[in-house]
């Protein structure tokens, strides 16, 4: 029987929330205009979350939006991870599926790690950047989905959620920028305590100006009238008004709970306890009804009816009696879905679970695990795994618990979920003593301990031991960011192989530990990785052995390059050939073939680098193929070869982008935007500089890119910019793990800062720490920079009093450095004769014939800037000189330095090459009227004799195809002409290049005309 009062309890008037309102359908339309929208709702429990979200979503589905609705589960670490995320991307694929195919496309398998319904989810690769690439997909996902809909995602409960979910939602708002996409969180706040694993994510998103944050007030005594007059439908008594609102305090649960107890006489009956209020009227229910709702608060957030009706053990006719008495007082809920059951509001079930009896519960919690045994159809296959493992725990049944919360782990890894991954594998620590040696003895590696190399015995066959779930629990931790815990547990290992030697498995936990304490700024891990490398020594080859000399050597080729690297990096190689380890030997390869180019054997390093690119890809290698698209054309750029490299860095950049390599992307955005310097393209390098801050995963590619944009500003005379940026590059890098390719380019930044400011004796500080920590081999790339700007520093301040004191010795230790720094490559000696002129130069000894070959050397290189400046200082030198031809030759050389300048907006050398035609009285803005006998203009840009054919054909107006008929060419090597062209114009277009031609009288107005008309 069903008592009248009770299908009224809640009011069919929405009350109050105006405000609120406003700001989410405010929110919805800026989504819908294309500006995706972040929101956090916050309340007590029972103050009218839930409410105002269901007023929200069918006013959007009215306005034409998709609503797709999670909730977290409540049982925390032992639901399934990422279900609020997998509920709503299920649903948005309901309503949206031809859009949710196509937005998945490619990334299926990786994608399934949410949402099964998309196939099998690959194996995938885990590494600590595995749980980013889902994050990535996922937010790209929904990106793309919303492309052509307005979709409102709603995530409940962020309270209860798993540390997974928090991490992704974090994700998700803060690279949240494309789409028609309102994302919309609730959580409530009385539930976040100062230890509250969700108070730090709120801290950080509050932090996000993308974000908006709506906190929920109690209700008013206005608002409380109508909220109970809307249950009773009838006017209450202003007394009972003054009454309900004393007791309920405005939480508009509790309101609806007194209102109802009062309808039926028992309000004054009431005590003060929040739990008996709660209670009240499941205890009004008939005995079979509170019987179900004491099974359905044990089974979780929602229970499916079939397993409600195996655990409840009631005749279905009984069964359907007691739920539907327990609908009819709005204490059960049915589920969207139509397949089980839930609280109406889960205060009433917190009350309903804390009043069970400890025996009660465990036995519950029993029949639950024991039906799903019996039928694993139940529920999903993964909520089962997670679900079983939460049940036997709770029931106290540890031989039952310890598989099932192994099993759990499996599913947790599988997610990428690797948080709560190593908090069941600690949980099945703490289970590991409690069960007998003979259910122990049951469990492989193979089935549990996927990250740790077997050491010579068979996953299969050999017993799982302890030590196998510390290693899991390890590389989970290191996975999930829980670094500190992981560190724990490899001391606690080593302690414990102490008593067990075992060379192979200490080695081993010494890598976890060396990886742990980079990760964690502790220090550069080498001494952790020595240790491992002591301890393999001497021992036959085998996975541990190959990795541990691997790693070694890409440390050395990172720290210390040299000979012993190169012979790490080769046993490396032979010994996972051996193994059949086929990711470290790909690695090996690479690190060994970038220490060859290091060491001077250019082509055979960059012939093996590139061969590894191809097996990777052929071999679907992703991460492999990841680095290889990062190293092979930084080595190019090593050698000078940046033309070369940047079209592999802008296929590298697509590949890493689809296949969501997060640091791997930053690293090729951050080389690329040291390319496209190079070749004078620098809107374009900021801006891939400004990509590789964003997208890294890790903090160095970010500091990389701070680095980038630090130099671009210096450049440009922004120094205040470049400060700031230096700074943030310094941030990210850090101090504990030093390495050449970062503290030389910080160096040279920093020394140019210091002498753009005047602060000769900072620059010099900054030279004089580079100096003594030297420049191992490989490094002239940065060092070449870092030893010019320390010249230029020098020779530009030689008037300055303050300079004079220290300068011999600053020069004697410069030339030093100098002389024993590597060539190499033409571009290297190009900066080495451009260095020796920079010390002549402080030294007041340079002539023009000491700049003439520095230009000739960079009108032969694909740097339009390097060449600005040094016809520069060769313009400055003719002048000096001060003949009639040198003063012409001179001029010509100004106006193309100042053209490059301001093309490229480096004030600091248009500034210097005003000045200097200043003092001569020279004009910068027209070519002079009589031809210049010593120096041709096409020449002196550094042009080829069929680059100057095809820029006249350009200055003309041809096409590429126009250009390749006349010249009997391809269109494809006429493309290739005109990129080289503009680099060494240092401009963005054809039209920028013909009006070059035009003001530099390249092209008498005849042959233009012909060129026209023919």
């Amino acid at each position: 029987m069903l008592w009248p009062v009770e299908t009224r309890s809640v009011s069919p008037v929405f009350v109050g929330r105006t405000d609120e309102l406003d700001t989410l359908n405010d929110a919805l339309a800026r989504a819908a205009a294309g500006e995706p929208q972040a929101l956090l709702l916050g309340g007590e429990a029972g103050v009218g979350k839930t409410r105002l979200v269901e007023e929200f979503t069918v006013a959007a589905g009215r306005r034409e939006a998709v609503v797709a609705l999670g909730g977290c589960v409540e049982i925390g670490a032992d639901g399934l991870p990422f279900a609020p995320f997998s509920t709503a991307l299920r649903a948005l694929r309901e309503a949206l599926p031809e859009e949710f195919a196509a937005a998945a496309a490619g990334q299926e398998e990786e994608l399934a790690r949410l949402l099964p319904e998309l196939g099998e989810a690959g194996a995938g690769r885990h590494d600590e950047q595995g749980m980013a690439r889902l994050f990535e997909l996922t937010v790209r996902l929904m990106e793309r989905v919303a492309a052509a809909h307005p979709v409102v995602l709603v995530l409940e409960d962020l309270h209860w959620a798993d540390a997974s979910t928090r991490h992704l939602l974090a994700y998700l708002f803060r690279t949240l920028r494309s789409g028609r996409l309102l994302v919309l969180a609730t959580y409530r706040s009385d539930d976040i305590h100062r230890r509250h694993p969700l108070r730090p994510l709120l801290a950080e998103l509050d932090r996000l100006r993308t974000v908006r944050r709506i906190e929920l007030a109690r209700f008013t005594r206005e608002e409380v009238g109508r909220q109970i007059a809307g249950i009773l439908a009838a006017e209450p008594d202003p007394a009972q008004v003054d009454e309900i609102f004393q007791r309920s305090d405005g939480n508009a649960f509790f309101v609806e709970e007194l209102a109802v107890a009062a309808c039926q006489g028992s309000c004054t009956g009431l005590t003060d306890s929040l739990r008996d209020l709660l209670l009240v009227r499941v205890e009004a229910l008939p005995e079979s009804a509170q019987r179900v709702a004491r099974v359905v608060a044990e089974g979780g957030s929602t229970v499916e009816y079939r397993l409600i009706a195996a655990v409840a053990q009631l005749a279905e006719d009984d069964l359907i009696d007691a739920l539907r008495a327990a609908v009819g007082a709005n204490i059960l809920t049915v589920t969207p879905a139509g397949d089980g059951y839930r609280f109406r509001h889960s205060l009433v079930r917190e009350a309903v679970a804390d009043d069970l009896l400890p025996g009660e519960r465990s036995r519950l919690n029993r029949h639950y695990a024991e039906a799903l045994e019996a039928d694993p159809t139940l529920v999903a296959a993964d909520a089962r795994v997670m679900r079983l493992a939460s049940y036997w725990y709770h029931a106290h049944d540890a031989a039952k618990a310890l598989p099932a919360v192994l099993d759990a782990s499996v599913v947790a890894r599988r997610r990428h979920a690797y948080t709560e991954q190593l908090r069941l594998l600690e949980r099945a620590m703490e289970l590991w003593d409690s069960v007998a040696e003979e259910v122990r003895s049951a469990l492989r590696p193979v089935d549990y301990a996927e990250s740790y190399p077997p050491c010579g015995c068979d996953p299969a066959t050999t017993p799982l031991r302890y030590l196998d779930l510390m290693a899991e629990a390890a590389v989970a931790g290191r996975f999930g960011g829980e670094r500190e815990r992981a560190l724990k547990i490899t001391k606690r290992a080593l302690r414990l192989l102490e008593d067990e030697p075992d060379p192979l498995r200490a080695a081993w936990f010494w890598v976890q530990r060396s990886r742990l304490v980079q990760a964690q700024a502790r220090g550069d891990g080498w001494r952790e990785l020595a240790t491992a490398r002591d301890l393999v020594r001497g021992l036959p080859p085998s996975e541990v052995h190959a990795e541990v000399l691997a790693l070694a050597a890409n440390w050395s080729m990172l720290h210390r390059p040299g000979p012993e690297a190169i012979a790490a990096a080769e046993q490396a190689v032979e010994y996972a050939r051996m193994v059949g380890t086929r990711d470290i030997e790909l690695h090996a390869r690479l690190t060994l073939s970038g220490l060859k180019v290091d060491s001077g054997d250019h082509e055979t390093g960059l012939a093996e680098m590139r061969q590894v690119l191809r097996d990777t890809l052929a071999e679907g290698v992703h991460h492999v193929a990841g680095r290889a698209y990062v190293n092979l054309p930084s080595v190019m750029q090593t050698i000078g070869r940046d033309r070369e490299a940047a079209p592999l860095l802008r296929e590298g950049i697509a590949f890493t982008r689809k296949y969501a390599l997060l640091d791997a992307e930053a690293w090729a955005w951050g080389n690329l935007s040291d390319a496209l310097y190079s070749l004078g393209q620098w809107q374009e390098a900021t801006e891939a500089a400004t990509h590789a801050t964003r997208v890294g995963h890790s903090a160095k590619p970010r500091g990389a890119g701070a680095l980038r944009l630090a130099h671009l500003a210096l450049a440009r005379g922004d120094l205040a910019e470049a400060g700031r940026q230096l700074a943030a590059a310094r941030a990210h890098y850090g101090t504990h793990d030093p390495m050449p390719q970062q503290s030389l380019p910080l160096a040279r930044i920093a020394l140019g800062v210091a002498a753009a400011e005047g602060r000769i004796a900072d620059a010099r500080t900054e030279l004089l720490q580079a100096l003594e920590a030297g420049f191992p081999p490989g490094t002239h790339r940065y060092g070449w920079p870092l030893l010019l700007a320390a010249a230029t520093a020098e020779a530009d301040a030689r008037a300055l009093p303050a300079a004079r004191p220290d300068r011999p010795e600053i020069l004697d230790r410069l030339g030093k450095a100098v002389r024993h720094l590597t060539t190499g490559a033409p571009l290297w000696q190009a900066y080495d004769h451009w260095t020796r002129a920079e010390l002549l130069r402080a030294q007041g000894e340079d002539t023009a014939d000491t700049w003439s070959p520095v230009v000739t050397a960079f009108e032969c290189l694909d740097r339009p800037y390097d060449l600005a400046r040094v016809r520069h200082r060769l313009a400055g030198a003719l002048l000096t000189e001060g003949g009639d031809d040198e003063r012409d030759r001179a001029a010509e050389l100004l106006r193309l330095a100042a053209a490059v300048a301001s093309h490229l907006d480096a004030r600091p050398l248009a500034d210097a090459a005003a000045r200097l035609a200043q003092r001569a009285r020279l004009t910068l803005t027209r070519a002079p009227r009589q031809a210049l006998a010593p120096a041709d203009p096409a020449a002196a840009l550094g042009l080829t004799g069929r680059e100057r054919d095809v820029l006249r054909l350009v200055a003309a107006g041809r096409t590429n195809r126009q250009i390749a008929e006349e010249l009997f060419i391809s269109p494809k090597t006429a493309s290739v002409h005109v990129s080289n062209i503009l680099s060494k114009l240092g401009v963005s277009g054809r039209g920028e290049a013909a009006a070059v031609a035009h003001r530099l009288e390249l092209f008498p107005a005849e042959t233009l005309a012909a060129g026209t008309t023919g």
